[in-house]
């Protein structure tokens, strides 16, 4: 059995663990992980790591991520996402373009931000995303993040599509329900899609099902 990478688009539907076990499946190996989980509803770049390539988990938790993704304006899901019930539901009519862009441009930079209940984060060795869907809610605190870059790609409110590159430890549903929650209105993230982490980049990645032993790249750290 090879070693090595796999650079995966990751289709909307599934966990990253699926395609963890569609990949131990195809190349018939239990030796395989990937660098940095993606909810169900995301799509895009999923690094995973085969054989000794295992062993650079810690690698890769460093990377910046780029993103693009569409928030809806208005209302409010109980997990941020369009996979959660809906909570509640405000009239946005009065929210002018001008007032998302200047609210867009306060987010840029150094910051701090609650990570979501839906999140694999653990708290007491539970991961929150199963005390979550338990109904349960924990304190999280806050950690430090950074958006490089946050820009409007289209608005047609009550949606808007963006992109933005940011650091690890940044979560884009969350990151949309700020943007809601500062306009006053709220929000959810409708579609998100990764684009890039660190320097591996969605157009050179493939589909799950395409994967075989002779697609494995080699990887070195710098």
């Amino acid at each position: 059995m090879k070693d090595g990478i796999l650079i995966i688009d990751k289709p909307k539907g599934v966990t990253s663990h699926d395609v963890v076990d569609m990949a131990r499946k195809i190349l018939k190996t239990k030796k395989v992980g990937h660098s940095g989980t993606l909810d169900p509803v995301a799509t895009g770049v999923l690094v995973l790591l085969v054989g000794r390539a295992t062993k650079l988990f810690s690698e890769f938790v460093h990377f910046d991520k780029e993103y693009e993704a569409t928030l809806r304006l208005g209302v409010v899901t109980s997990t941020g996402d369009s996979e959660g019930k809906v909570i509640s539901e405000k009239d946005m009519t009065h929210i002018t373009e001008d007032d998302v862009r200047n609210v867009f441009g306060e987010f840029i930079g150094e910051r701090e931000q609650v990570p979501p209940m839906v999140s694999a984060i653990k708290h007491k060795g539970k991961r929150l995303y199963e005390l979550a869907r338990k109904g349960i809610e924990v304190e999280r605190a806050a950690r430090p993040i950074k958006i490089y870059d946050l820009r409007i790609t289209r608005m047609a409110l009550p949606d808007i599509d963006f992109y933005v590159r940011c650091s690890k430890g940044t979560y884009i549903r969350r990151l949309g329900e700020e943007i809601g929650e500062k306009l006053g209105v709220g929000g959810f993230i409708s579609r998100i899609r990764r684009i890039s982490l660190g320097p591996f980049d969605v157009r050179d990645s493939m589909k799950i099902e395409d994967v075989h032993e002779g697609c494995l790249r080699a990887w070195k750290p710098n």
